[in-house]
């Protein structure tokens, strides 16, 4: 008996898969297949969380490589952000420095790992042959209007000193570092993310291979609304305030205005009120203590949880449908960035505005009905209802009611409809060194400038010195900010902000096509070859912002000229996260486990294996170390396995080929399995993406190879033709079907077979599809002891097989099924009865 060691083999395939550069991808591809795990940013070392993501996606690019396809498995660094720059101010080391040394770290971890991945193609976001193309394809957006500056009221993390979008504010906190966020007036830049929003949210419905989960979140935050503009004039004269409602049939029921904390008008409004010391004070504590993103997120339980508190500013504004004079407050759940940062409230039919009114005690009217006239509990707010007490709109149900009265406010000149989404435009600017420089010149002459295309690109100074305060390092690099101004030639002076690091994220899947091109982001012939991403393998956790990013930048690329088509990713997968001690492993929990440590103990493949066995993709993984050794004991049987019969079967011997075709018995049963296996792994992987039950089916196979003895090979004479073919051929199917979940031992049992290419890019085998005609048997399904029926099924079937069958049958649905619920229990004896206990 050979001893298997992984360190040894493991080693000797990966410089063998490197040598002959077994997963290069070419640039035109005779039948592509682009599989891709969200890049990783290089903050330290990978742990199991990282190793179960690039495993999936590895199984399936590998699995696809031997079904024939060009696939494409690149790897890079999504390098820029404020980790690299906080290591700076603490550690006196440049940030270029801490992050070479991780990209090293990580890569050798990667690559110890077996992945097959393309490293020709490696990209880093902080290279400059990188991120000139940030900066090109911002100078193509700000000529298209895509791209602008603007002073806005932001969101401000005193901690990073630096802006962020809606988007990366959760819960009131920074996304990356937990401080509390708060509110500051900036110039910044912006990407027009808003102009894209109806195809955003559209293109949704196409989107079949995405999560349902995934596709909810971004049609939420998109957050389209149907509704009007109504125009309030001011008891005390002035412009009028618009509000923008999607219930314009509850009008009648307004009984106060309610204006955003940082509302634009606020300050005219006040002007000359006695509560304008007590508005700007409460103004003052809500910008400060609640983040616009903060509100946003606030749905569902959270917003009926969430305090809601205002002040009334002394001022009054005119119903134009009731002309009755009502108050106008500012309170701190109405946003600015949704709408017009003004609302009509209508207490009696809507519950936040219900809960502001019972708290301050302001009138509270019922303008709607249900169809029946019954008088339900305010506040009412179903659309299936009509209106009362609504002047001449009366007695209209409530669509009509929205439909009429928004004509009669346009033909009036105080209203209009409109179409509103939450989405608001990206601010990219950030306030920090290590991201890429804005190519924007500011020049006292002649204002804002562009930087040259051919002067690109704008490379980070080295002369910085990292404080952590006082704004953005460059500011302080006086071979950074003095330039000459490019339309005059006078002294002027660089933009010092950087741009967001998710700009680096969105599109970087592209620059993986053509990685050296010093001429273009990439060639638009090669995208069209390779686009849209077949697989995106990545954490739920980058639902919107990474996610909705990529699909905007894609159609800017579109709109430029650049690539087609708009949607990057025909299918996403969003992989669950690896548990250890009941929280998802973090280097801030300290309860990661190192890929090393399991490499050492059991080798690269046993540590692939336990991460996709262990849960399906989509899943949660506990850590379990007793999983891990249970996996090595799997591997160490298939080991003796080839151990056992390689000498014997190692050169097909005279006669077998046609055995295949007449085996009968044990040597029968055995080619049925592989064949099957060879099928259930081929599905479960390319089509389901179920790796764990394709691992299960190899082990299946493992256990009906152990349980086939010949009677010659126990009695030491050589095999007959007939079990030598069908061991054969189980043994390399076995070899095949393992290869995209534990590829060095599979190349090594392969290779022991007699076989000298690479398994690795060796054709998948075709199943027999004789040996996939499955026996059938008759299961009898009783219920509570009595015979209800029988129903066919595949000889084998487990009791998740024989349940999904009979539902197939109305009659038995309808007995095991009867009100749709579960039964108590189900005992089932395989191939034989279906025993189903329901409570009586």
């Amino acid at each position: 008996m050979t001893d298997y060691n992984p360190d040894i083999t493991e080693r000797k395939w990966q410089a063998l898969w490197e040598e002959r550069k077994s997963f290069a991808a070419p640039d035109r591809p005779g039948n592509g297949f682009y599989c891709l795990e969200m890049l990783p940013y290089p903050s330290g070392r990978i742990h199991m969380g990282h190793v179960r993501n690039y495993a999936i996606g590895d199984a399936v690019a590998r699995l696809k490589w031997m079904k024939g396809f060009d696939v494409m498995h690149p790897m890079g660094w999504d390098s820029f952000g404020m980790p690299a720059e906080n290591a700076a101010i603490q550690r006196g080391m440049h940030p270029r420095e801490w992050t070479e040394s991780h990209i090293s770290d990580m890569r050798g971890q990667l690559k110890r790992m077996g992945f097959a991945y393309d490293w020709s193609r490696e990209i880093a976001s902080h290279r400059p042959d990188y991120y000139r193309w940030n900066q090109w394809l911002f100078l193509r957006m700000h000529s298209k209007g895509i791209a602008y500056r603007s002073r806005r009221r932001v969101n401000w993390c005193p901690s990073c000193a630096t802006v962020l979008a809606n988007e990366q504010v959760e819960q009131g906190a920074c996304w990356r570092c937990g401080s509390i966020v708060g509110q500051k007036d900036l110039d910044q830049w912006f990407f027009r993310i808003s102009s894209y929003a109806e195809e955003l949210l559209r293109d949704l419905e196409t989107m079949g291979g995405w999560p349902e989960a995934v596709v909810a979140m971004q049609r939420n935050w998109i957050g389209r609304s149907e509704g009007a503009f109504v125009d309030f004039s001011l008891e005390a004269g002035g412009a009028p305030i618009r509000v923008f409602t999607t219930r314009i049939d509850t009008i009648y029921g307004a009984t106060f205005l309610a204006l955003a904390p940082d509302h634009p008008r606020l300050d005219g409004i006040l002007a000359g009120s006695d509560e304008a010391p007590a508005v700007r004070r409460f103004v003052e504590t809500a910008r400060n203590s609640a983040t616009v993103s903060e509100k946003l997120q606030a749905t569902g339980s959270a917003a009926a949880e969430r305090e809601k508190t205002g002040v009334f500013t002394g001022r009054r504004a005119i119903n134009p449908f009731t002309k009755e004079a009502i108050p106008i407050w500012v309170a701190d759940f109405v946003l600015m960035d949704y709408g017009t940062g003004a609302i009509m409230a209508v207490p009696g039919h809507d519950e936040r505005d219900n809960e502001f009114a019972r708290r301050y005690r302001l009138p509270i009217r019922r303008v709607i009905e249900p169809l029946d006239g019954s008088a339900p509990d305010l506040p009412f707010t179903t659309l299936e209802g009509r209106t009362i007490d609504s002047g001449e709109f009366s007695g209209l149900t409530c669509a009509k009611a929205q439909e009429t009265m928004t004509r009669h406010a346009a033909d009036k000149g105080f209203g209009e409809a409109s179409v509103q989404y939450r989405l608001r435009d990206w601010g990219i600017s950030r306030q920090r060194y290590w991201g890429t420089p804005i190519p924007m010149i500011h020049c006292d002459k002649c204002g804002i400038v562009p930087v040259p295309e051919a002067d690109l690109p704008v490379v980070l100074p080295d002369d910085v010195v990292f404080t952590g305060t006082g704004g953005s390092p460059l500011a302080g690099s006086r071979s950074f900010v003095a330039v000459m101004c490019p339309s005059c030639g006078g002294q002027a002076r660089r933009e010092t902000d950087t741009m967001d690091t998710f700009v680096d994220s969105s599109w970087y899947f592209y620059r993986y096509l053509d990685p050296r091109n010093e001429t273009l982001p990439f060639r638009q012939e090669v995208s069209r070859a390779w686009f849209p991403i077949d697989l995106y393998v990545g954490g739920i956790t980058h639902a919107i912002l990474h996610l909705m990013y990529a699909r905007f930048f894609s159609m800017v690329m579109r709109d430029l000229g650049l690539a087609t088509p708009a949607e990057p990713v025909t299918r996403l997968l969003c992989q669950g996260m690896v548990l250890k001690d009941g929280s998802a492993m973090s280097k801030s929990r300290g309860n990661v486990v190192a890929p090393e440590t399991m490499i050492d103990r059991y080798g690269a493949d046993v540590t692939r294996l336990f991460v996709l066995f262990a849960a399906p993709p989509e899943r949660d993984l506990d850590w379990n170390e007793d999983g891990v050794e249970g996996l090595s004991r799997f591997t160490k049987r298939i080991w003796r396995l080839i151990d056992t019969h390689a000498d014997a079967v190692r050169q097909p011997g005279a006669g077998e080929a046609a055995a295949l075709g007449s085996l009968q018995g044990a040597a029968l049963d055995l080619r049925r399995k592989a064949h099957t296996t060879l099928r259930r792994v081929s599905d479960d992987v390319e089509r389901r993406i179920h790796l764990n039950t394709a691992i299960a089916a190899i082990m299946e196979l493992v256990n009906a190879l152990y349980a086939f003895r010949p009677p010659d090979e126990a009695d030491g004479r050589p095999l007959q033709p007939a079990d030598r073919a069908a061991l054969r051929e189980a043994l390399e199917i076995l070899m095949a079907c393992l290869a995209p979940f534990a590829p060095h031992l599979a190349e090594e049992g392969w290779s022991r077979l007699g076989h000298d290419d690479l398994l690795a890019r060796h054709p998948w085998p075709e199943p027999d599809a004789a040996m996939l005609v499955e026996q059938e048997v008759t299961v009898v399904v009783q219920v509570n002891g009595k015979v209800r029926g029988r129903i066919t099924v595949p000889q084998g079937s487990d009791e998740a097989r024989v349940v999904e069958a009979l539902k197939g049958d109305d009659h038995l649905r309808a007995a095991v099924f009867p009100d749709g619920n579960a039964p108590a229990r189900m005992v089932y004896v395989p191939d034989r009865i279906l025993n189903v206990v329901r409570s009586r």
